[in-house]
């Protein structure tokens, strides 16, 4: 068809279809298979969610639950689809250009992606916001009363603050384009002034949630571990928490290994000018996908109920942190006896030494020794 005569659309102003692409069946495969086990993994994992938040009778993990919720149902509403999206194209190999004339289904792609991509990304630095709080802060968490309704609350801002930043490029703040092989629409990764404005939000918004789940974390994981080695561990019940703290901890991990390489490629590019390398940009767009298919088998393995039935020689009794893993704790309790302050083990001689509840305190302090 000639366009010579008509104006092109701004979507497809750098890459117009049809592009000389061979569209083998392996691809419409691949693509199905692929959407078919993320959207079967993340059901599976909302169900089982849902069931531990009907049972569950904690208000944190009850809070906690709810953000696991948010981001399962976000991972599958992403897979949904941007999938279907990428599966018709595959199986039919139809002509955006002549599907869609006035841009508005690319525009829809493109902000499906960035508001599923960066949805992840901030529900994890909330929940390791809410799990600082919660352990580093106990008595401030139980003033601001985290319930229920705030936490749906706060999964509905994260929501609308990722789907304000997807609205940009239609206000004139980058702009949506058709990638190759024409599957698929994102914002333009260019040194321009508007472009490179977004590249840089979106790659920021992204490392930074990355950076803040990595630091919050950490220092959950010390405080667990300080609690774990006190003379009150065995006073104080945490598995639920060093559960969630597993669970988040993986999470994590999986989203830094996954959108890590599309953020730091897009940041890259746009400060040294170079021209886009599209094989790079699809293989990182796959492994970002990634992250909506892995994250499910956090939810699913990561439970107690579950290893219970991998580990079934484990003392699963008591329910301590000791218990559970001894030899790690035990590693973990010498390399921090000094930042504890006290033997981990039951306090030493020259110590403050705190009885079981409900029996006196015994204060064990040496006197200073006699002058000669």
């Amino acid at each position: 068809m000639n366009h010579s005569n008509e104006s092109t659309p701004l979507c497809f102003s750098i890459n117009s279809p049809p592009f000389n692409y061979t569209h083998t069946i392996a691809s419409a495969y691949f693509s199905s298979v692929f959407s078919a086990l993320g959207l079967t993994f993340n059901l599976i994992a909302f169900v089982v969610l849902l069931k531990s938040f009907l049972r569950t009778q904690s208000r944190s993990r009850s809070s906690f639950l709810i953000f696991l919720c948010g981001l399962v149902f976000t991972d599958f509403m992403g897979l949904l689809v941007t999938g279907s999206i990428v599966v018709s194209f595959h199986c039919t190999q139809f002509n955006w250009r002549l599907l869609d004339p006035h841009c508005h289904f690319c525009n829809f792609m493109g902000m499906s992606m960035v508001f599923y991509g960066l949805c992840p990304l901030l529900l994890g630095a909330t929940m390791a916001m809410e799990r600082f709080v919660g352990i580093n802060r106990p008595f401030a968490r139980s003033t601001s009363m985290m319930t229920k309704s705030r936490a749906v609350s706060i999964v509905l801002l994260v929501w609308a603050g990722a789907g304000c930043i997807s609205l940009l490029p239609l206000v004139g703040v980058g702009r949506y384009h058709m990638q190759i092989p024409g599957s698929w629409c994102f914002f333009k990764i260019s040194s321009e002034a508007s472009d490179m404005a977004f590249c840089l939000l979106f790659s920021l918004v992204g490392l930074l949630s990355i950076a803040v789940s990595f630091l919050l974390n950490t220092i959950s994981v010390v405080t667990l571990v300080k609690v774990c080695c006190s003379q009150d561990a065995r006073q104080r019940r945490r598995d639920y928490e060093v559960e969630m703290m597993v669970q988040l901890i993986w999470i994590m991990m999986i989203a830094s290994i996954c959108w890590c390489p599309l953020l730091v490629f897009i940041t890259k590019t746009v400060f040294s000018g170079s021209p886009l390398r599209i094989h790079y940009l699809l293989l990182f767009i796959r492994f970002a996908t990634w992250n909506q298919i892995l994250d499910p088998w956090v939810y699913i393995l990561f439970r107690r109920a579950v290893l219970k039935r991998l580990y079934p020689r484990w003392d699963w009794s008591q329910g301590s942190i000791r218990t559970l893993y001894p030899s790690f704790v035990g590693t973990v309790c010498r390399l921090t006896r000094a930042s504890v302050g006290s033997d981990p083990l039951g306090g030493g001689d020259g110590g403050v030494s705190v009885k079981e509840e409900g029996k006196p305190q015994s204060f064990n302090v040496k006197a200073p020794p006699s002058p000669p």
